[in-house]
This record gives C-alpha cells, sequence and structure tokens, in this order.
C-alpha cells in the first residue's frame, strides 16, 4: 500500500509539471507551481526530485502512463502492425496535444549530456514491456517474421520514433507529427511483416 501511495504522489508532481510546462512554458513554472498544482508539498517534490531540471527525464513516465492507458484499449481487430501503428499514432497525436516542441527538445538534450540514467533506453519501462508483449504475439501468430528477434524489432521501432520526434523538434513542430509519421511508420514495418 505505501509503495502504490508512493508512486502516486511522484506521479502526481511529475503530471502536475508537465501540465504547467505546457500552459506557461518551463521558464515560467515554478517547483512552488508545481507543488500547488500536485497538492503535495516540497518536502515531497524535493525527495523525488532534486530541483526542477530533474523533472525533465520523467517525460518517458508520462509517455509510460499514456501507454499504460492504451494498453487497455489496443483493438483486437488488428494484426500487429495495426495494433504498433495504432500505438504510435496515439502516442504522437498526445505529444502534438500536450508537449511542447521546446519540451520535448529539453527531454532529448537531457538524455544525451546526463550522467546518469537513459530513461528513454530504461528496459524496464511500460513502453518496452508492452512492445515485446504485442511484438512477441506477432511473431507467434504468424503476423511479423520469426527471422529477426522481438530485441531487434523493438529496438528499430523505437529509434524509428526518437527518430520521428527528434526530426519534429528540429523543424520546430512545423508539420504533424502523428499525419507524417503514419507513412513512415507504415513503410518501415511492413519490413518485418511475414509474407
Amino acid at each position: 500500500m505505501a509503495k502504490k501511495k508512493k508512486r502516486n504522489t511522484k506521479g502526481k508532481i511529475i503530471s502536475a509539471a508537465w501540465k504547467l510546462f505546457y500552459e506557461h512554458g518551463y521558464d515560467d513554472t515554478t517547483v512552488d507551481d508545481i507543488v500547488e498544482e500536485s497538492e503535495t508539498s516540497k518536502g515531497s517534490f524535493y525527495h523525488y526530485f532534486s530541483g526542477k531540471d530533474a523533472l525533465l527525464s520523467s517525460l518517458s513516465y508520462l509517455f509510460d502512463e499514456k501507454y499504460e492507458e492504451i494498453s487497455e484499449e489496443l483493438p483486437e481487430n488488428l494484426d500487429t502492425v495495426g495494433i504498433l501503428l495504432y500505438l504510435n499514432q496515439k502516442l504522437f497525436f498526445m505529444i502534438e496535444n500536450e508537449i511542447t516542441v521546446d519540451l520535448l527538445s529539453r527531454l532529448f538534450s537531457s538524455q544525451l549530456v546526463t550522467r546518469g540514467n537513459r530513461h528513454l533506453l530504461d528496459q524496464d519501462r511500460t513502453y518496452y514491456k508492452l512492445l515485446r508483449k504485442i511484438i512477441l504475439a506477432g511473431q507467434e501468430r504468424g503476423d511479423l517474421r520469426d527471422d529477426v528477434s522481438v530485441n531487434e524489432i523493438i529496438k528499430a521501432y523505437a529509434i524509428m520514433e526518437r527518430g520521428l520526434m527528434y526530426d519534429w523538434c528540429l523543424c520546430n513542430g512545423n508539420y504533424s507529427l502523428a499525419q507524417y509519421s503514419l507513412g513512415i511508420m507504415t513503410n518501415f514495418l511492413s519490413s518485418y511483416k511475414c509474407c
């Protein structure tokens, strides 16, 4: 029970922070604003984070919350490629509507210079666990080639998604990330389909 409360407190802080970052911008959001919005305390904030900058790497936590939500609603009538495209589209629509280009850019920047954990690569994230489950089931059903390992497909998929997000940031979000990725990801994933 204590572990769930702990996770909820950290999750409340992260969700509140990213909501405020989106609404007011990163630079105009203070720790006090985050504590007030999350209905937690400064002590709780500093228990989980050394400061506002430490929240940058927590965007992967927010993504994982979205993946948990999406995993509950995956359409059963789609093949594996369809499910992966659905997952990609849901995440990228969320990014377009809830994460600014500046914040996503800061996440990538923080992951490049960090000396600590690179959260985007953490194989224990919900993201990687969900991909593993979907891809393994796809190989077992005969939707996906089995001459390529599950890990290789997961790595390639993650690289494609990060590349698309990175390009979107470089272009300052001047096109629809979800729309553009649909064509790219469809072509990419078709190479893993069984004939």
